[in-house]
C-alpha cells in the first residue's frame, strides 16, 4: 500500500466505514500477515505515545506505565489483543458471524489509524494542549462509530443497535479481565483504558 492509497482509505474509513469493513474482509489476509501487521500497530502505536508524552507530560495516574515503552507496548498488546477476542466472542454469543481473523484485521487497521492521530497530537501538543485534547476526544468517539459499523458488517447484524451492544459487551468483560489480569501483576491499567 502506498502512502497515497493510506490516506485514501483512512479518508473512506471515515466517510464510508462500511465499505472499507468489506474490502478489509475481502483481503482475506493470511495469519502471518495478521501477526506482523499487529506486531507493527503496536510497535508504532507504543512509539508514537511515547512521543506524545515527551510532548505533554503524562498525568502522575498513567506515568508508572509511561516510564517505559516495553510494558506499555506490552500492555497495549494484551489490550488489543483482548478487544479482539471479546468482540469476536461476544458476536458470536449474539449469533454473530465473524471469526478471529476478520475481527482481528479491522481492529488492527483502527489501530494503524490510530497511530495517525498520535502523530496529530505530537505535532499539536506543543503548540496548544488543549486543541490536541479536542484532536483526542473526537478521534475516540469517531473510532467508536467507525467500529460500531466495522462489527455490524462481520458480524453481520444488519442495524448498528445490535452492533454497539457487542461492543458494549466486549468492552465490559475485556475490562473487567484486564482489571483482574494487571491487578495480579500489580500493573495499573488505568491509563490504557482509553486508548485501546
Amino acid at each position: 500500500m502506498t502512502v497515497d492509497g493510506f490516506f485514501r482509505l483512512a479518508m473512506n474509513t471515515v466517510t464510508a466505514p462500511r465499505d472499507v469493513a468489506r474490502l478489509l474482509l475481502s483481503l482475506n489476509l493470511p495469519h502471518q500477515a495478521l501477526w506482523l501487521a499487529f506486531s507493527l500497530v503496536i510497535v508504532l502505536n507504543t512509539l508514537m505515545f511515547s512521543l506524545s508524552v515527551m510532548v505533554m507530560p503524562a498525568s502522575d495516574m498513567v506515568a508508572p506505565v509511561l516510564g517505559s515503552p516495553i510494558v506499555f507496548g506490552a500492555m497495549l498488546a494484551v489490550s488489543v489483543a483482548a478487544l479482539i477476542f471479546m468482540v469476536t466472542v461476544s458476536g458470536r454469543v449474539m449469533d454473530g458471524a465473524a471469526g478471529f481473523a476478520q475481527i482481528a484485521v479491522l481492529v488492527i487497521w483502527l489501530q494503524a489509524l490510530r497511530v495517525l492521530v498520535q502523530g496529530v497530537v505530537v505535532l499539536l501538543g506543543p503548540v496548544s494542549g488543549t486543541l490536541s485534547g479536542i484532536v483526542v476526544l473526537a478521534a475516540s468517539l469517531l473510532g467508536v462509530w467507525i467500529f460500531v459499523n466495522f462489527i455490524a458488517v462481520a458480524h453481520e447484524t444488519g442495524g448498528l443497535l445490535k452492533a454497539g451492544f457487542i461492543l458494549l459487551l466486549a468492552v465490559a468483560g475485556m475490562m473487567l479481565a484486564l482489571s483482574l489480569i494487571f491487578s495480579l501483576l500489580g500493573v495499573p491499567a488505568g491509563g490504557l483504558s482509553g486508548y485501546v
